[in-house]
Formats: C-alpha cells, sequence, structure tokens
C-alpha cells in the first residue's frame, strides 16, 4: 500500500519532505507533483525503479527516461552541452521543458538510450519538487505518469493513490500541478529538434 504525503504547496513541511527523500534513497518509487502534471520518480541508480516505471506505463527499451535535476550545476553532472546549446537551455530553466542531449558516464547505461546514448534532462519550476530534489541531493529518475492507452496525464494526488495503491510505494499530494506535459526539444544532433509540444513555450526553439 502506497503511503501518502499531504504536502503545503508553498510551503512543503521540511519533516515531510525528508521522509519522501528518505524512502528514495532506500528504493521507493514516488508519484510527485511537478509544473507539468505528475511524474513517477526513484533513485538514479535503481533497476527495480525503471523496471517498475516500464510496467507501470508500458515502455519499450527505446523510451526515454528523463532526470529531473534541482539546478542547471546539477544538471551539468549528467548530460553533454556545448555553449550554444547552453545558452538556450539556460533561457529556458526552470520551466516546462525536457532537453535530450549526450549522457555523461555518470548515467548509467540502462537510462541511456540504446543507440544514441543520451539521456532527458529537465529543471522543474515548482516548490515541492524543488525542495524534494534539494533535500535529496541527486535528480529524480522520472517518467510523466500517463497510463497506457490515456491522452491526458493524471493530476490528482488521491486518484493516484486509489489507481496505484499497490503499484508504486509513495504519493505526493500538494494539491493541483501543471495537467501538460513537458515540451521535448532534442540537441543531441547539436540543432534543436521539437519532439513534443507540450506546457513549454516553442517559439524560441523554431
Amino acid at each position: 500500500m502506497a503511503k501518502y504525503y499531504d504536502v503545503h504547496p508553498d510551503n512543503p513541511q521540511p519533516r515531510t519532505i525528508s521522509q519522501v527523500a528518505d524512502s528514495v534513497r532506500s528504493g521507493a518509487l514516488i508519484a510527485y507533483p511537478t509544473d507539468s502534471c505528475y511524474a513517477l520518480g526513484c533513485r538514479l541508480g535503481s533497476r527495480d525503479g525503471i523496471d517498475r516505471i516500464r510496467t507501470i506505463r508500458q515502455l519499450d527499451h527505446r523510451h526515454h527516461f528523463t532526470l529531473v535535476c534541482q539546478d542547471f550545476a546539477q544538471l551539468g553532472q549528467f548530460v553533454h552541452v556545448d555553449n550554444d546549446v547552453f545558452r538556450a537551455i539556460k533561457a529556458s530553466t526552470p520551466g516546462s521543458y525536457t532537453f535530450i542531449l549526450p549522457a555523461t558516464k555518470e548515467v548509467p547505461r540502462m537510462l541511456q538510450h540504446p543507440k544514441k546514448k543520451t539521456v532527458g534532462v529537465r529543471i522543474p519550476d515548482h516548490v515541492v519538487t524543488q525542495a524534494l530534489l534539494a533535500e535529496l541531493g541527486e535528480p529524480l529518475l522520472s517518467s510523466t505518469l500517463l497510463m497506457p492507452g490515456e491522452e491526458e496525464p493524471m493530476t490528482q494526488g488521491w486518484e493516484i493513490k486509489d489507481l496505484l495503491d499497490h503499484a508504486v510505494d509513495g504519493v505526493v499530494d500538494s494539491g493541483d500541478c501543471g495537467t501538460e506535459p513537458t515540451t521535448v526539444i532534442d540537441f543531441s544532433g547539436g540543432e534543436a529538434e521539437i519532439v513534443r509540444r507540450g506546457a513549454g513555450d516553442t517559439s524560441r526553439f523554431e
């Protein structure tokens, strides 16, 4: 049965955030809110977490997982960013964007695209997510909580608890969050390629 964490949206309770972070460090898979809908998240090197996310969402091995990072300094540890791309990403973060970039050796091979050796990264603009990332001290390995066959991601904590009570270990609920997935920009080829149009404005990448 999933543990339910009720978190204040503007002033997250440090004790609760610490409990969530401790559970992630111990291998938990959580559902948590971001600025662009709910996500499933686990520790970076958790093979069990990855397998469970793939099972819940029915994903194949070509799916790009995302490393949700606290800030640009942390993001830079896990992806290679040249100067032009640096400026473009810096101007768009934090926000509702996921960027696909070549992975560094810090990224476990099981998270990288099997052929491109890339990974998704993002920096969310969400108080609760930022508090959790600060407490955790490392990125959350994540994937949008979009159930198989559904066009809209899940956005209500209590609904997620009901549906995934035995599939996840915890649900973080801080009220309403974004309802649209991130905009995905692939920079792995050097130029910006818009892979998915979502919550982030694409005009600067056109």
